[in-house]
């Protein structure tokens, strides 16, 4: 089943895929769909902006390009099923 035939929020599938890929120590993520409903390039799925914010050791000696692409990756299939926005804060322990 893609993400696009799942109902309900995507925040826990999500969630769990950049845990089980990067081992975070802290990893917040917001589904901030509902305050782009209605806005162009929303498909009003209720999973179309996501805001995450990842600590994770595996990031070091990434540039902060690399660690975005790596997060792309890990959500290629989120991204391909209506995430139309993805802000991002990656990061490593000492930052």
């Amino acid at each position: 089943m893609t993400m696009s035939e799942q109902s309900g929020d995507w925040t826990p599938k999500i969630e769990a895929r950049l845990r089980a890929a990067l081992d975070p120590l802290e990893l917040e993520v917001h589904n901030d769909s509902d305050a782009h409903a209605g806005h162009a390039g929303s498909p009003g799925t209720g999973n179309s902006h996501f805001r995450v914010r990842v600590v994770s050791p595996r990031f070091a000696g990434e540039s902060l390009v690399q660690r975005h692409r790596r997060i792309y990756e890990i959500l290629a299939e989120e991204m391909q099923s209506g995430i139309h926005a993805l802000a991002i804060e990656a990061r490593t322990p000492g930052e």
